[in-house]
């Protein structure tokens, strides 16, 4: 039987027409999978404000999109509540205070939770007083009053600190209150001191109309705790899942971390924005507290944002150790994974004008 040579062709090219519009349409249906970019579910453990700066402006200023991912952020109650959204995976990631952490991890039959992202590399624990009722230094707290609101964590650490520096506790009276009334009754004179955020209760109290040069703000770590602050947790199955994603929700914070050093006064627009009733000063004071204090330490500078120190971390959860009966306690490979974070050159924030 003999085909027809024209009807040949003709078949022939349509079939080749065929199968590229087959691998055009698989082309364009891989383009489309690549392009879809990854849902992220991020808590906060408290509202947003200056120390939320750096999350705040990798969204809006797109540093998570050109990630690939689409990151969608919800508000814990606190840091307890945000580690149990990451460990049972309604949060892939969580902002919380790096010390809870450790606390989490010394409990019997927990999720392998880590920080793979140190933000705050001291933390913000202080004992903000009031120099008028004769409190200059810390060892100046003893037979004082200090008022204690509930589910402070810098109290938790007060032992240690205490111990370290030779402070009786006995001596010191803690006065219970809410977190909303601690700094009005320091400023009313019905404590001698508060324990809280270095950066929230001393510009708190500034903004009341205490004289800067009547507070005395007593950091923990001028008086040789070692925490460190508040860390970016991850889901350990969502990390398994997507190391890339959570390489990029990494270079995108860090990004917008060098973002909030270098241009402070547009990071206090951008909280502004997604607070209720913030104020632009109040948040931009804090924000240059929180850099200066806790961000841009000589440890960052030296060693780059985001990673620890294993021989101080180890120190810190001694410390801990003093206020908590750990089941097992943890070791600092337990705590912190530096596997997603970029080389050095990426973490170098030093040059960064604050």
């Amino acid at each position: 039987m003999r085909v027809n040579p024209a009807i040949a062709i003709r078949c022939l090219l349509a079939s080749l027409t065929g199968l590229l519009g087959f691998v055009s349409l698989g082309e364009t249906r891989a383009e489309n999978e690549v392009r879809q970019p990854i849902a992220i579910q991020f808590s906060l453990d408290r509202p947003i404000d200056a120390g939320a700066a750096p999350f705040v402006l990798a969204s809006v200023n797109g540093l998570f999109s050109s990630e690939g991912l689409a990151v969608t952020t919800n508000i814990a109650s606190g840091s307890a509540d945000a580690i149990a959204r990451v460990a049972d995976g309604s949060s892939d990631f969580a902002l919380v205070d790096i010390n809870e952490l450790i606390r989490f991890r010394g409990k019997p039959d927990v999720p392998a939770i880590k920080a793979v992202f140190v933000l705050f590399n001291k933390s913000p624990y202080a004992i903000i007083a009031r120099k008028s009722r004769g409190i200059h230094a810390l060892s100046d707290i003893e037979g004082k009053t200090l008022g204690v609101a509930e589910g402070d964590l810098s109290i938790r650490l007060w032992p240690a600190l205490a111990r370290q520096n030779g402070i009786k506790t006995a001596s010191v009276k803690q006065s219970k209150i809410s977190a909303a009334v601690r700094e009005p009754i320091l400023s009313a004179g019905q404590v001698d001191a508060v324990a809280g955020f270095s950066y929230q209760s001393a510009v708190n109290l500034k903004d009341r109309g205490i004289p800067a040069d009547d507070l005395a703000v007593l950091r923990y770590a001028d008086y040789g705790c070692e925490a460190y602050g508040f860390a970016v947790i991850v889901n350990p199955a969502f990390a398994a899942a997507r190391p890339e994603a959570v390489k990029g929700f990494l270079r995108a914070v860090i990004a917008g971390t060098l973002l909030a050093v270098k241009e402070p006064g547009r990071a206090a627009d951008a909280l502004v924005s997604r607070m209720d009733g913030g104020s632009r000063e109040l948040e931009l004071e804090r924000l240059h507290t929180v850099v200066s204090d806790n961000i841009l330490t000589g440890e960052v500078k030296r060693n780059g944002i985001g990673g620890i120190d294993p021989a101080r971390l180890d120190r810190s959860i001694d410390q801990i150790a003093e206020d908590f009966k750990f089941h097992k306690r943890p070791s600092a490979t337990d705590i912190f994974d530096d596997t997603f974070l970029p080389p050095l050159g990426g973490r170098l924030i030093n040059r960064a004008k604050n």
